[in-house]
């Protein structure tokens, strides 16, 4: 392991390289530390950027979130599009997670349980990875938390179209294109987790979304849907959320929006969703 400790940082962070297979590194953001005696909350977290930009500076408010509602989090400098399209991005998030997961005991705790979590663009490879991990019947995950969700590549919901207004360009828009290798990968459920036809066997989910938040809908939609398929779910929308989702992306030491009121959803899906997990 290549390790940096980051004191600048507001929270307790160390950036790391991790080998999840033979000759294949990534860097991780760590969040957090193991508490002796104790077992905490295993997230594995995917940063926002429309699937073309971002790096794990800008994961570092949802991080630091989710480490003070007292998890422990490894963020993931996941391959950006057009380069490294679908399915690379979750190629790279599944094999992490099952990394995490081999490891959860020394990262939190003996039987710790793992979530995925993400935010805009991480919050769409959250959910698709979270179909991945349902499917390899491995790892077993204790929920998903998906903030401002990126599920719907027309990009025409109600509440996009009065953010965006007039503007030809919209930067969800361009982020798809690059994200899919060709149109039929908005088929493939992973790719497209909003209109997956399948939703049985998904963990509990946490949906967070602003009242104007141009994602508030696809976000909601998804939310509804797995509702409709019996599924646990637990939706809220933020009041006075100004500058969703991108104030989620923000790298420094600003307080985004309801950071205390987001901080608090995490903590009461953690307790929520504590349980015994399989091997």
């Amino acid at each position: 392991m290549i390790q940096s400790t980051r004191p600048s940082s507001p929270s307790l962070c160390t950036d790391t390289t991790i080998e999840v297979a033979t000759e294949q590194q990534v860097a991780v953001r760590m969040y957090g530390r193991k508490k002796a005696g104790e077992t905490s909350p295993l997230v594995v977290h995917f940063h926002g950027g429309a699937f073309v930009s971002g790096d794990l500076d800008n994961g570092c408010t949802v991080g630091g979130l989710l480490e003070a509602a007292g998890a422990r989090v490894v963020s993931v400098a996941y391959p950006l599009a057009p380069a490294h399209p679908f399915p690379q991005p979750l190629e790279t998030g599944y094999a992490v997670l099952k990394w995490a997961f081999k490891h959860r005991s020394r990262l939190a705790g003996p039987g710790a349980l793992v979530y995925l979590a993400g935010e805009e663009a991480g919050g769409n490879l959250a959910a698709g990875i979270s179909m991945m991990a349902r499917d390899q019947s491995h790892p077993p995950l204790a929920g998903q938390i998906l903030l401002s969700p990126m599920l719907d590549p027309c990009v025409g919901t109600p509440s996009l179209r009065a953010a965006t207004g007039e503007a030809t360009a919209c930067k969800w828009a361009d982020g798809w294109l690059k994200f899919f290798r060709c149109a039929r990968d908005a088929e493939h459920p992973y790719a497209v987790p909003g209109t997956a036809q399948r939703l049985a066997g998904l963990p509990p989910t946490l949906v967070l979304v602003g009242d104007t938040d141009p994602l508030r809908d696809e976000a909601l939609a998804y939310a509804a849907r797995l509702e409709a398929a019996g599924l646990a779910v637990k939706r809220h929308v933020f009041t006075q959320a100004a500058q969703w989702p991108d104030a989620l992306l923000q790298p420094g030491t600003n307080p985004c929006p309801c950071a205390v009121q987001v901080q608090e959803q995490f903590r009461l899906f953690f307790e929520a969703t504590r349980c015994p997990a399989s091997s």
